[in-house]
């Protein structure tokens, strides 16, 4: 399995390692290398997460504040976000109206 990770779900992980680092530098650094070995094991194991909540995706914990969200393909796991578990997931949509 290859992994690839979204520029939004890069964008995610380093805007939340940014506003962490305003307080704590080393938890910072904790929650990126918990998040990216979570991460590397979807390569291994893609099943690991339970079913997402958008159809498709599968979702993992790899801190009790943080969900990545994932999609398995043949041979690749794409990293789609990296969301705080206290935001709503998925977005709601916004009305055009």
């Amino acid at each position: 399995m290859r992994l690839i990770w979204t520029r939004q779900a890069r964008n995610h992980l380093r805007e939340i390692v940014s506003y962490i680092a305003t307080d704590n530098l080393t938890a910072a650094r904790t929650i990126k290398e918990r998040i990216e070995r979570r991460a590397t094991h979807l390569e291994r194991q893609p099943s690991m997460g339970r079913p997402g909540a958008i159809a498709g995706t599968r979702e993992t914990i790899p801190h009790p504040s943080y969900r990545i969200v994932y999609q398995v393909t043949e041979d690749t796991v794409f990293i789609l976000a990296i969301v705080h578990t206290s935001r709503q997931w998925p977005p709601l949509m916004e009305d055009d109206d």
